[in-house]
């Protein structure tokens, strides 16, 4: 244990750290396994979540959780889940668009910088 004040604040903390992470690694792993035992829409987005989460808390590697999603999203599409229930889609129409409305949002052309006058002598 150690003695100074500092050290001591730094043990406490990694400590709390060590709970927070072991927590989550902890809910990823029971997701995925939950999505194994039974493959569905809700539990792969139960466990795209949870990987998420963690990449969110810089807890895993952007490339790990790349990595583990496309693992899951593979093993859906041999279970015969549908991935595109999983999302969901706010575009709106195109035709409900204004097109004066972008005409108007563009600025005006720039115009030219204007010279400077000759220094005098």
């Amino acid at each position: 244990m150690p003695i100074i004040k500092s050290a001591i604040k730094r043990v406490k903390q990694a400590n709390v750290r060590r709970e927070r992470n072991v927590a989550t690694k902890r809910a990823i792993k029971s997701a995925v396994k939950a999505f194994e035992a039974k493959p569905s829409s809700e539990t792969l987005s139960a466990a795209h979540s949870e990987l998420d989460k963690a990449l969110k808390k810089k807890l895993l590697h952007k490339n790990t959780v790349a990595r583990r999603k496309a693992g899951l999203a593979k093993q859906a599409k041999a279970a015969g889940v549908k991935l595109a229930a999983a999302k969901k889609s706010t575009a709106k129409p195109a035709a409900a668009k204004k097109p004066a409305a972008k005409a108007a949002a563009k600025p005006a052309a720039k115009k030219p910088a204007a010279k400077k006058a000759p220094a005098k002598k």
